[in-house]
């Protein structure tokens, strides 16, 4: 059976981004990392719609040197103990890389589908950054930007804006019952 999704991008839309320099970037370290409020529900409430969660998040820091492999896998095991997600996919590249998983490539999404038998047309990406709603696009996932105010450096056009995931999962809930009544219709 085809699945359907909802990926999320990780720092924005799961946890709070923290202040370096004056600009929105992922935290550091476990003691840094704080799942937003709401979240936790929102993720369950899609879970229990039936949806597939998937995390799919660019991690450079972890190239760089400014966070270790550790501290990740601490962040992610926070993740996975307090949220139902099915996979968590991290790309350790630098834009120089030129790889096919750091978004707005979408090699994470498709590495996904492949794996977990997910119909990406039938999916969503809820991100706070151009390169998260470009990865939905190019793979055809419906997209949500998740608008913190901070400028982008890319282009944007997501199919909706939204202040939060929670937000988001409602709206990805009242699409999905009535594509459901849809679907009942057409079949009688």
């Amino acid at each position: 059976m085809v699945a359907k999704a909802v990926f999320l991008d990780r720092d924005g839309v799961i946890n709070a981004n923290v202040d370096r320099g004056g600009k929105p970037v992922a935290p550091t370290s476990v003691k840094d990392f704080r799942i937003l409020p709401g979240v936790e529900e929102a993720v369950k409430v899609l879970k229990n719609a039936g949806f597939l969660i998937v995390v799919a998040t660019n991690q450079p820091d972890v190239k760089t040197g400014r966070t270790s492999l550790s501290e990740l896998e601490a962040m992610h095991a926070e993740i996975r103990r307090h949220m139902p997600v099915d996979a968590i996919k991290a790309c350790f590249h630098v834009d120089a890389d030129n790889c096919e998983c750091r978004k707005p490539k979408p090699g994470m999404l498709t590495e996904a589908a492949a794996e977990l038998n997910i119909s990406l047309r039938d999916s969503y990406m809820i991100g706070d950054r151009w390169r998260d709603v470009e990865a939905g696009r190019a793979v055809g996932c419906k997209t949500f930007f998740v608008d913190w105010g901070y400028p982008q450096d890319g282009p944007l056009h997501p199919d909706w804006t939204v202040r939060s995931l929670t937000e988001a999962a409602q709206m990805i809930l009242d699409a999905d019952k009535v594509a459901a009544s849809h679907a009942a219709q057409a079949s009688r």
